[in-house]
């Protein structure tokens, strides 16, 4: 059983070899799960130079120091802002890192001011979906241009 003390959720810039491995990571499990795979680079570009405070902070998690989860939110616009890349290992699933990263997330944008956040994922990833909508948020309107969305939330903060 994993105990919360075993969990480190801590601000990383998202250029640094834990960061760059768990976006590997999360790039390579989506290529495998959506239908017609998944490019980084096809308007869904992540600048890791964007996750920078003030304008957006990444986060990684760790079991028993081993990154194993990650997250990101950005300004989107005003007071607005996005929650990105969220990923959790498959071996370290079931025991909340999503709830925990997206609290997380959470409280770096409105420590920021930000006053709501949006996302968006695909229709393959129900458990994110089923996240999203326990956590709060509401399904709205598309947002993006992202491809690879077929769902788009928001949630005041």
């Amino acid at each position: 059983m994993v105990r919360d003390a075993n969990i480190a959720i801590e601000v990383e810039p998202a250029d640094v070899p834990d960061s760059e491995w768990c976006l590997a990571q999360y790039y390579a499990e989506l290529a495998k799960r959506f239908d017609d795979g998944f490019d980084p680079s096809i308007k869904n570009k992540f600048d890791p130079g964007e996750m920078e405070p003030p304008n957006g902070w990444f986060v990684v998690a760790r079991l028993d120091g081993k990154p194993v989860a990650c997250g990101a939110v950005m300004r989107l616009e005003g007071a607005i802002c996005e929650v990105k890349r969220l990923w959790v290992s498959s071996d370290a699933r079931g025991f909340g890192l999503g709830t925990k990263i997206m609290s997380r997330l959470e409280e770096l944008a409105k420590s920021a001011g930000f006053t709501s956040v949006k996302l968006d994922t695909n229709g393959a990833l129900d458990e994110a979906k089923g996240l999203y909508l326990k956590l709060g948020y509401t399904e709205t309107e598309r947002y993006n241009d992202n491809p690879y969305a077929d769902h788009f939330f928001e949630k005041a903060l």
